[in-house]
């Protein structure tokens, strides 16, 4: 069960494919496999062994697809690292993954030479360039591939229960912690999700999100199953979004919400534009109804929503599910079971919020050298999510909130969800993100924090008024509304309460 063998497949049985288009570049399959085996043999060239953690500190290039894939053909273990990461964060993700080698470019030099005799796993020869040969200190990547064979790599026995690779959670709760996932749960990737997804060698996938989040392999390895034709974008552009999907007729894409509100409010967004697409998936966090709504309007019959955590349990809301489940995030995808769990461990019945709990193929192996959290995680082969919701007699799930972020006021559980959904059907309002802050009288209250449409489209104290008006319960009413220009996001594009709630909190004291 090697995922690398996918592309050697495509590259011998479809060879002319169109496989890989990055800005200029158009790949077919073939000459998509010989430069992934021309890295992949440089590699064991270099020494990288089966089991070797490979970091890799990159933006969206065509180097980070030729690692991914040339990692899981020498059986070593690819490790990617947010490009938002500041050196100290950095050197604790790299020593604590035990990585042995780094690929990076000339934009992240100065932060790594500040942390790199720190980093004693990682030899002076295994610092890798892939945009400057002349750095000191540094080997140029692409003279390193251009010296080696561009035939598949031999004698390497991979596993099912082999490691591909570990994606450090986004530490949107707290400290990163490292989600070890072999071969054999990014083969269900491949399976599950180009099924679910209905795609085919004939469908074309765009990419615009950061590629180092565990949302990208959704899409990624789907794509490479099917053998179809995958397009990366250097980063998220509106327009270029737009342009792209009409250009080369894109059938498939998956967004945060962020990105989906962007597109909406767009001057170039039309029905037209996007005309190709068979899915828009969002993912990463729930997208309002207000903007599904203004989406499907324009864009019927396309809308998947993907609940998961990358810990290995997700839900998928179908196209064709949408009318008659307004509101759910979806049914477990086929091989997985779903439980919704009260604080004793108690199934609670059908409409009742609690813990939502599951398993299936894709459950990852462990928390890398966190056995003590692995344990609290995954109880009896059941991943506990932290995360708060209920079923409905089909059993389809409806998302409430994250158990931390709910807010107890007055003794009563006010899920921020709720607020949010309010919060954004008034016309100046884009996004909205609500958290608690102390209160000597209820224990917490709400606060709502927004982006506008256009700035100064109103006040704060009008919105409070607005919002507190439309609520369905007192305990709803929020204390304040702040406007920022943006909020502060992950690299997966996750809106981060915590770091708004703190930024407050420090703001008004």
């Amino acid at each position: 069960m090697n995922i690398g063998n996918l592309l050697s497949r495509h590259a011998r049985y479809q060879p002319d494919k169109l496989a890989l288009i990055f800005e200029d570049n158009r790949l077919t399959y073939k000459e998509y496999n010989q430069s992934v085996n021309r890295l992949a043999n440089a590699m064991l060239d270099m020494g990288i062994k089966k089991g070797d953690k490979i970091a890799t500190l990159l933006p969206n290039c065509m180097e980070l697809l030729e690692i991914y894939w040339a990692v899981a053909k020498v059986g070593a273990v690819v490790v990617p690292m947010s490009t938002l990461l500041l050196s100290k964060g950095l050197l604790s993700l790299l020593n604590d993954s035990d990585t042995v080698m780094i690929i990076t470019n000339s934009g992240f030099v100065d932060t790594l030479n500040e942390i790199r005799e720190d980093l004693p796993a990682i030899s002076s020869e295994n610092y890798i360039l892939t945009d400057s040969s002349d750095t000191p200190g540094y080997r140029d990547y692409h003279a390193l591939k251009a010296a080696s064979d561009d035939l598949d790599p031999q004698g390497i026995e991979i596993s099912d229960d082999d490691i591909y690779n570990i994606i450090y959670s986004s530490g949107t709760t707290g400290q990163p912690k490292g989600i070890v996932l072999s071969h054999y749960i990014r083969s269900m990737y491949c399976t599950l999700f180009a099924s679910t997804f209905r795609m085919t060698p004939e469908s074309v996938i765009l990419h615009s999100g950061a590629m180092v989040f565990n949302g990208a392999f959704v899409t990624l390895m789907a794509s490479m199953f099917v053998g179809a034709t995958y397009i990366l974008h250097r980063q998220f552009d509106t327009e270029g979004f737009i342009e792209t999907v009409r250009g080369e007729k894109v059938t498939h894409v998956m967004m945060v919400p962020a990105q989906i509100v962007a597109i909406l409010h767009s001057s170039n967004f039309s029905a037209a534009a996007l005309s190709s697409l068979e899915m828009i998936c969002s993912v990463g966090a729930p997208l309002h109804k207000e903007h599904k709504e203004e989406l499907i309007k324009h864009a019927p019959n396309r809308l998947y929503e993907l609940y998961g955590l990358t810990e290995g349990f997700l839900t998928i809301l179908d196209k064709n599910d949408y009318e008659s489940k307004t509101g759910s995030v979806g049914a477990p995808t086929s091989f997985f079971e779903m439980r919704i769990e009260d604080e004793n461990k108690d199934e609670v019945p059908v409409g009742e919020v609690g813990e939502i709990v599951g398993r299936g193929p894709t459950l990852m192996v462990e928390y890398y050298k966190r056995p003590d959290l692995t344990e609290q995680a995954v109880i009896d082969g059941w991943l506990y999510t932290g995360d708060m919701g209920y079923v409905d007699e089909e059993g389809f799930l409806y998302l409430v909130d994250r158990k931390k972020d709910m807010i107890i006021s007055g003794g009563v559980n006010v899920y921020p969800r709720d607020i949010e959904e309010i919060v954004v059907q008034h016309p100046t309002v884009l996004e909205a993100a609500v958290f608690g802050i102390p209160s000597e009288k209820w224990g917490e209250t709400p606060v709502a924090a927004v982006t506008l449409t256009t700035p100064d489209a109103i006040t704060p104290d009008e919105l409070v008024v607005w919002i507190n008006e439309h609520v369905s319960a007192k305990f709803q009413r929020v204390y304040r509304v702040i406007i920022m220009e943006e909020f502060p996001r992950n690299i997966a594009g996750k809106t981060l309460k915590r770091v708004i709630r703190e930024d407050f909190l420090a703001d008004d004291m």
